[in-house]
C-alpha cells in the first residue's frame, strides 16, 4: 500500500492527469510508471536543493551551483537537429559522395537549435 502522505507521493490530481495523457489504457500503465518515476525523481532532486540551499544559506555561489545541479541531473534531450546530424554522421560512413553530405550537413546547420 502507498503511503498517500510521503512527499514522494504523486497528488491525486497528478494521477488523473496521467491517467488522461494514456487515455486511461491498462496497456500504457509502464508509460504511467515512467511519469511517476520521473515525477518523484524531480521531487527528491528538488528537496535535496532545498536541503543544500538552506545549509548554505550564507554563501552566495549556492544558486549558481544549484542550477548547474539541475542541469546536469535533468540534462535536455537532443534537439531534432541534433538528432539529424548524428543521423548523417551515419549516412556519412556509407558514402564519401560530397553531393550528398554537404547539402544536407549545411541544410542542418543553417536551422535554429
Amino acid at each position: 500500500m502507498v503511503n498517500q502522505n510521503h512527499p514522494i507521493t504523486p497528488p491525486p490530481e497528478l494521477v488523473l492527469e496521467w491517467q488522461r495523457e494514456t487515455n486511461h489504457n491498462e496497456a500504457m500503465f509502464p508509460q504511467v510508471a515512467a511519469f511517476a518515476a520521473q515525477w518523484g525523481a524531480d521531487q527528491e532532486l528538488e528537496a535535496c536543493c532545498e536541503w543544500f540551499q538552506e545549509f548554505y544559506k550564507t554563501e552566495s555561489w549556492v544558486k549558481h551551483d544549484l542550477k548547474h545541479l539541475r542541469v546536469a541531473r535533468r540534462p535536455k534531450p537532443p534537439s531534432l537537429k541534433e538528432q539529424a546530424l548524428e543521423a548523417l554522421k551515419l549516412v556519412q560512413r556509407q558514402t564519401t559522395n560530397p553531393y550528398i553530405i554537404e547539402p544536407i550537413r549545411r541544410a542542418l546547420e543553417a536551422l535554429d537549435d
